[in-house]
């Protein structure tokens, strides 16, 4: 059933995260299926009172952070993979 998920419910999935090591686990696993994961740095943020986690990552080759960004409809900040997740409060 893995398969059949779309990007928005793998990245709603990241939301219930408690915390950023947990976030930074579910991350890592979550892209594996795309190839080796090199680097995942994690900030997070609080704006206009909503709690966002900002994921920098890296995967082993620019062709697998493609497919990547293409499968889940996330896009690169520099030279890393941008993916923003909106956490619970």
């Amino acid at each position: 059933m893995n398969g059949a998920r779309t990007s928005a419910d793998r990245l709603k999935a990241l939301t219930a995260c408690a915390d950023a090591l947990g976030l930074k686990s579910a991350v890592h696993e979550m892209c594996a299926e795309f190839g080796k994961v090199k680097s995942i740095d994690i900030l997070t943020v609080v704006e206009a009172e909503k709690r966002r986690a900002l994921c920098f990552l890296r995967l082993e080759s620019e062709a697998q952070e493609t497919e990547l960004m293409s499968s889940l409809g996330v896009s690169r900040f520099g030279s890393e993979v941008l993916v923003v997740v909106d956490l619970a409060r």
